[in-house]
């Protein structure tokens, strides 16, 4: 029997809504309650998530983006200003075969299914590849795209997407973000259709049976929980 992915696309939502409702369905894999689930999703304002371990203050100081509304997320990594891009989520029980061969490969069967979609879409997306010692020494840009990673897209010098995870016993998340403006000029990309594409790649990559799908109650009522944290001075504001 072909393993199933599960697909959610969301409307654009706001900063906590979307990290609740990231976590809840981390909480529902690990709990065996639905299977390996694929959620992309879109900002209903510009919004900048702080990864897990980064100071609140480095968001207050930072000129570009200390206007935006802020979130934090529960992964690491930098921060996101999240406006013309497409976001996914990626929960994956502990013991799925997508997960046979380590966490780390979860990035990589992730971001090949993206650099597949985009160049078919015309862009010229690759992974960024061995990364020069200066690009990876001393203290690291406030802003996740300012970073550079070997298994970044990119296109040319652009970054185009990146990926963070957090791991616990019994699944994994992970998420990343997809550049709009970085794909193609000429590509007139749809985010929700290239939700649809990268969806479908993924799954075809990893012989996985792809099943849209929409939130069980039990899910949004968990989401809606962790919601009330996401929006909290305290939460956001804890580093």
């Amino acid at each position: 029997m072909t393993v199933p992915l599960r697909l959610l696309i969301d409307p654009p939502l706001d900063g906590p809504v979307n990290m609740a409702r990231d976590e809840a369905l981390l909480d529902a894999a690990g709990a065996g309650e639905c299977p390996a689930t694929l959620r992309c999703y879109r900002w209903s304002e510009p919004t900048v998530s702080l990864g897990y371990f980064q100071p609140y203050a480095e968001f207050e100081s930072c000129s570009a983006v200390r206007q935006f509304s802020v979130v934090r997320r529960t992964t690491g990594g930098g921060a996101i200003l999240h406006e013309r891009e497409l976001t996914y989520c990626l929960a994956v029980p502990s013991r799925h075969p997508l997960l046979s061969g380590g966490a780390t490969n979860l990035y990589c069967s992730m971001h090949d299914a993206i650099i597949a979609v985009v160049r078919g879409l015309g862009g010229q997306a690759a992974r960024r590849g061995s990364v020069r010692p200066d690009d990876a020494g001393g203290d690291e840009p406030f802003l996740c795209f300012e970073r550079a990673h070997a298994l970044d897209v990119v296109v040319g010098e652009c970054k185009l997407a990146g990926s963070a995870q957090r791991r616990t016993p019994n699944a994994v998340l992970q998420h990343g973000s997809i550049v709009l403006d970085a794909i193609h000029p000429d590509s007139g990309v749809n985010p929700d259709g290239l939700a649809r594409r990268i969806a479908r790649q993924f799954a075809d990559d990893n012989g996985l049976s792809l099943t849209p799908s929409v939130w069980q109650p039990s899910e949004l009522d968990r989401a809606n929980r962790h919601a009330v944290r996401y929006n909290s001075a305290t939460w956001t504001r804890r580093r």
